[in-house]
């Protein structure tokens, strides 16, 4: 394959990955505050909100390393249309768990629906597949980038999902995972019909090394070589920190903004400010990662975390632009530290444990 064949490839895959993000954004972003409210409606409980989405990252923890393994076996396109048709199941189950009540069965659909966030994450490593060093971060920051549109009206679409319910008889806060099995249902669809040829397995090609490459790492000797790598621990540690700050603050919003009986149209509105900063602004991170170098953009990354950090956690539940403007820069950190780690785990790791090194950091991040 030639550099101009490659170069469109690149191009294709790219368009291919951002639309699919576009699609699984819409649905999996309003399922996290739906969520909290649908935990605490159940259990009577503040304390107990957040485990819905603690359901959904260790979900997306635990099929890190099996999608990674399966990106191993039979490239991209298998793998992350796996993750969204496991996110369908556990989107169904939690509407399942929602209408009945029945808390396990809810907190069951959250852990297989993190699957989908897991295939979201993996897609940002299938953009670099046949990247050149020079826009690796960009071409991975327009994937995330992606993600913008479907995140943001996600969680404002939790009223309209919640009517949708309404006509099936189903509490409204089930509306936004009826909306998930939607939308995940045509990005998996996506995947497999259209990111062809597959892009991980174009690349383990043009490498020539494909009979090293095959060999199977397992997670354990993947982790101790990230650990005996110092750029690629730095790398999936930056990942992991930026993600604990974000989720961490995010998910605990809507429950404080709910005690002074905000509606769910206003705290959609300060959720989808916060995932705008997640990625909006994600080309900038990309393109700067690119010019200035990646350890400088964590390193920003990590300071605006403690600024949002401050300004959210000093923010009445009714001051809607501060809590608005305390997210909105909790997920630029987010962004840099994500974006930038990601492409230095992507250079600093040797070829032939790329894809299981990337599916052991997003374990540890979501993990974390």
């Amino acid at each position: 394959m030639n550099q101009i064949s490659q170069a469109l490839l690149e191009k294709r895959v790219v368009k291919v990955l951002t639309l699919s993000q576009v699609l699984s954004g819409i649905g999996v972003a309003g399922t996290g505050a739906a969520g909290s409210l649908l935990v605490t409606s159940i259990t009577k409980s503040d304390s107990l909100a957040g485990l819905a989405q603690t359901g959904a990252v260790l979900g997306a923890a635990a099929m890190a390393l099996p999608l990674s393994k399966l990106t191993e076996r039979g490239g991209r396109r298998r793998s992350l249309s796996a993750g969204y048709i496991i996110g369908i199941c556990g989107a169904f189950l939690a509407v399942v768990g929602g209408t009945t009540r029945n808390i396990g069965v809810l907190l069951l659909g959250t852990f297989l629906l993190g699957a989908a966030s897991a295939a979201g994450y993996q897609a940002r490593f299938a953009a670099v597949d046949l990247a050149s060093p020079a826009s690796r971060s960009r071409s991975l920051s327009i994937v995330v980038w992606g993600s913008t549109i479907g995140a943001v009206s996600g969680p404002n679409l939790i009223e309209p999902a919640g009517r949708i319910s309404d006509i099936f008889g189903l509490p409204k806060l089930v509306g936004p995972y009826i909306l998930a099995i939607t939308t995940l249902t045509i990005s998996s669809l996506l995947i497999f019909y259209f990111l062809r040829p597959d892009p991980y397995l174009i690349s383990r090609d043009l490498s020539g090394k494909s009979g090293e490459l095959i060999a199977r790492s397992s997670p354990v000797s993947t982790l101790k070589e990230i650990a005996h790598n110092p750029m690629a621990l730095f790398a999936v540690i930056s990942i992991a920190v930026g993600h604990l700050a974000m989720v961490s603050i995010m998910v605990m919003t809507p429950i404080h903004m709910a005690h002074v009986d905000v509606t769910l149209t206003v705290i959609g509105i300060v959720i989808s400010m916060h995932i705008a900063g997640m990625y909006l602004l994600s080309p900038v991170v990309g393109y700067l990662s690119d010019k200035v170098g990646r350890k400088r953009v964590i390193q920003v990354g990590l300071g605006i975390l403690l600024l949002a950090a401050l300004i959210a956690g000093n923010s009445a539940g009714d001051s809607t632009i501060t809590l608005g403007v305390g997210l909105f820069l909790l997920g630029v950190g987010w962004s840099c530290t994500l974006i930038a780690g990601s492409a230095l785990l992507s250079e600093s790791v040797e070829d032939r444990i790329a894809a299981s090194s990337q599916g052991a950091s997003d374990f540890v991040m979501n993990l974390t």
